[in-house]
């Protein structure tokens, strides 16, 4: 067996992929079929056409409660002119769903009657033949076809068929799949203590993600024990596996074209592949291949790609081999919050959070990182990039399809601006009491969050910058960028700002003047931020250029990811809030305890959503736990600023 490396020398379009699988694999139909009771039928694919065997109902039967009466002898009957009918002779009482005696045909409603005495009663309106009778058959006749086959069966199905006396029913096998997840660097977490995980160990979550998916797609899995980077030992579990009743094989990992990558080799030498490398972004180094006809899939080892690969190749031809359509998503239109570049010539998936603001959908682009499973986890949609062009224009609509119900993106608020650990506090504190409303944060620093809010694509933003003259905070900077736009300043909180630093702050820092030391590497937040302001704030009262810190040109979004670069050992030192540093169990030097407020335009405040919010703060539960995180103040939470 070879092991080079792997090259990408004829990779193809998605569509072109999609096509040679679909043409090597027409599989809709092949697969077995079992027989089921009707209840346990539910969520599975007809195998035959079913048709009934009893009619329902099988007799004539009452609708109503009332009397039965031969329609005929009630004829003539009015409120001038009401009739008189004997119990017993003329008409009989009789209870909804019961069998309509022989001869008689029309029931009246125990509410049109006028009971006289024990035996005798008064109509005064006719009953016209069948009335309130629910026919023999009305519902299914005996032979007609209830379900063709490939129809999948559904919790209603199953009063149908066993009202038709179908008792059981032939359904599809679930295609049985084998997961094989592959690399030397895998942890099994469920047999590891995570305090044991090593730089380069990776937990082992593939395998685990997929076949969920293929049981959502209506397919049954079994997961291989995890399998080192060997050739031999990845072949060797291929071949088990192809030699076996198993429909499709996926193997987890290896498909790039590194040095370790096996995947390639081992299908070459097993059978024949059909496909390396797809021009889409996530997911491009998919391998697909056959083995003794059955499909066999590289999947990539980047979680992001790892679900898209399934998504466009392998869940689809689950559903051909269950004679299904292939699953599509709700699209709605949305705009963009800004321009988005692509890479000419693949086709991209960018995830993205979407949410109603005014009269339309915006849509903000997620990070783009394969590795990153937070990208879908956080994802309201995607949008599909076309190979065929460099990107998307700022307020340009496009379709992005739907990976969650409409009336909750609906109900999003879409908050953009600096970031704070209390918004994914108050996420869930209005989660738990408003589970139809959701929060979507995004952290492009504070100018940002006023610059989303005038150019409408945000309901509200969070904002924390300095006036260098007089020490406020927002105030003069909503006045000069947002001028025409009339808001409201909610106080969040007041928290902390300061350096944070390793455990024992080994390089004995200070304050901000330690930043221009040589044996110092500091880690930025992006231009725009609050944070950023600050710092270039009290380097100017300083005289300390910019230039001389070793690392201001590096920048992070978030103050958790300031505090992790800290910890990973990267750099001595970050600007950020004190939360993230006991977050971490870091240490921390104050400078700061700065204001943190919600800038939301008035056209906003007084919608459902927004005053949930504003309810939210102000409960003694939320101030407790933002207390509880350490570094804040919430005295002034909910306080209200024109």
């Amino acid at each position: 067996m070879t092991t080079n490396r792997n090259v990408y020398l004829k990779m193809k379009t998605l569509a072109d992929a999609r096509e040679i699988l679909f043409k090597r694999f027409p599989l809709a139909g092949v697969l077995d079929s079992e027989t089921v009771s009707a209840p346990d039928a539910v969520g599975r694919v007809l195998a035959e056409p079913v048709t009934a065997r009893l009619s329902s109902p099988n007799f004539h039967a009452a609708a109503m409660d009332g009397i039965v009466v031969k329609a005929k002898s009630t004829f003539g009957a009015s409120e001038t002119k009401p009739k008189e009918l004997i119990i017993g002779r003329d008409a009989f009482y009789i209870n909804t769903g019961h069998v309509i005696p022989k001869d008689l045909n029309a029931v009246i409603m125990i509410e049109h009657i006028n009971v006289l005495d024990q035996t005798r009663i008064e109509i005064e309106a006719p009953a016209f033949p069948w009335q309130h009778i629910r026919k023999m058959g009305e519902d299914i006749v005996a032979t007609e076809l209830l379900f063709p086959r490939n129809h999948v069966v559904t919790p209603y199905c199953v009063g149908a068929l066993l009202s038709g006396g179908i008792l059981s029913v032939a359904v599809r096998k679930k295609p049985k799949i084998l997961i094989i997840p592959t690399g030397s660097e895998l942890v099994d977490w469920r047999n590891s203590s995570l305090d044991d995980l090593k730089p380069g160990h990776v937990l082992e979550t593939n395998s685990f993600v997929l076949g969920k998916l293929i049981e959502s797609c209506g397919g049954t899995y079994e997961r291989h024990e995890m399998v080192i980077d060997d050739p031999d030992k990845i072949k060797k579990a291929v071949e088990n596996a192809i030699n076996s009743d198993f429909n499709m094989v996926l193997t987890v990992g290896g498909s790039s074209a590194g040095s370790e990558d096996y995947t390639k080799s081992v299908i070459t030498d097993l059978g024949e592949v059909l496909v390396h490398g797809v021009t889409i972004m996530p997911g491009k180094p998919i391998i697909i291949g056959a083995i003794k006809d059955k499909p066999v899939f590289g999947i990539p080892g980047y979680p992001v790609s790892a679900i898209v690969s399934f998504e466009q190749f392998v869940s689809p031809l689950i559903c051909k081999m269950l004679g299904q359509p292939e699953k599509e998503r709700q699209q709605v239109k949305v705009e963009p919050t800004r321009k988005i570049p692509s890479k000419l010539g693949v086709e991209e998936f960018l995830r993205v959070k979407l949410g109603k603001v005014g009269d339309r959908i915006v849509a903000t682009p997620l990070p783009r990182g394969a590795g990153c499973i937070t990208t879908i986890t956080e994802a309201d949609g995607i949008i599909r990039i076309p190979n065929h062009i460099e990107g998307i224009k700022d307020n340009e609509p496009v379709y992005a399809q739907l990976l969650r119900p409409l009336p909750s993106v609906n109900n999003t608020i879409v908050i953009v601006g600096s970031h704070d650990n209390t918004l994914d506090v108050l996420s869930d504190q209005i989660k738990a009491g408003y589970s139809n409303v959701t929060i979507s944060s995004s952290h492009v620093g504070s100018m940002g969050g006023l610059m989303a809010i005038k150019r409408g694509v945000c309901h509200l933003a969070g904002s924390h910058l300095l006036d260098e003259k007089d020490g406020s905070y927002n105030i003069s900077y909503i006045k000069k960028y947002l001028p025409d736009i009339k808001v409201k300043l909610i106080n969040l909180v007041m928290r902390d700002q300061g350096l944070i630093v390793p455990p024992g702050n080994p390089k004995g820092i200070r304050g901000i003047e330690d930043l221009a030391r040589n044996d110092i590497t500091f880690i930025n937040r992006q231009g725009g931020s609050g944070t950023r302001i600050l710092l270039d704030y009290s380097l100017k009262n300083l005289n300390l250029d910019a230039k001389t810190i070793k690392g201001y040109e590096n920048e992070e979004f978030t103050h958790m990811s300031v505090a992790v670069a800290v910890l990973s050992g990267t750099v001595d030192v970050g600007l950020g809030i004190y939360a993230a540093a006991k977050a971490l169990n870091m240490d921390f030097i104050p400078i700061v305890t700065e204001e943190y407020d919600l800038v939301i335009p008035d056209k906003y405040f007084e919608s459902k959503n927004i005053q949930v919010l504003l309810e939210t703060i102000n409960t003694g539960e939320f101030k407790k736990r933002v207390q509880a995180m350490g570094g804040y103040s919430t005295e002034k939470t909910g306080e209200i600023m024109d």
